[in-house]
């Protein structure tokens, strides 16, 4: 807490005191909860968050057959959206699993490859009103493609090598939709500079 305190010191008057919290829905993918919280003032408020596993993002790096750089894309059908996406490889860590072993199977079971080089670029908040977890994201280089595809049960993907120029031209456009893969590529941006 000491170092929470630090940070925060000249902004103190902004900090909200947890006064209770309750779980409304549990589920698979996150639990959310309501809590009751003071400010400084003394405002007394009930906000709604969700408690998510940290995730992954993985930017491989390869060469098509013409020499293009490109990356090592997955299409997929994302049903909050129900949108058909086009998305650097990724996902929810597994409990107790460290950021880099994640991002390395991630990437082996979405696209068959191993990373010989794998980089941490950065990680965000992906939504710091509502959400309680980090994203993490990895650059991969030196791709080798060693094993087929091993999806979870409702996961239908499909692997695409993309110009990296293309990325960068859509980005934000359908297919390239998805603010975690925006972010994703800004932390390679930031790490190529």
């Amino acid at each position: 807490m000491n170092g929470k305190k630090n940070r925060y010191e000249q902004h103190d008057h902004l900090l909200w005191k947890e006064i209770s919290r309750k779980k409304i829905l549990s589920s698979n993918v996150f639990n959310v909860y309501s809590a009751e919280r003071i400010s400084r003032d003394g405002t007394k408020g009930e906000f709604v968050f969700l408690e998510s596993p940290d995730w992954v993002n993985i930017v491989p790096i390869t060469e098509d057959e013409r020499g293009t750089d490109c990356f090592i894309m997955v299409r997929q059908y994302r049903q909050g959206s129900e949108s058909i996406t086009l998305e650097f490889p990724g996902g929810v860590l597994d409990e107790g699993e460290l950021p880099e072993e994640g991002a390395k199977r991630e990437l082996l079971e979405e696209t068959g490859y191993r990373p010989g080089k794998l980089i941490f670029a950065g990680k965000v908040s992906p939504n710091p009103a509502l959400m309680t977890n980090w994203s993490y994201t990895y650059i991969a280089e030196e791709l080798e493609r060693t094993h087929d595809q091993n999806l979870d049960a409702l996961e239908f993907v499909d692997v695409e090598l993309v110009p990296i120029t293309e990325v960068e031209d859509r980005m934000g456009e359908e297919p390239y939709i998805n603010a975690v893969i925006m972010a994703a590529l800004a932390w390679y941006h930031k790490l190529k500079q």
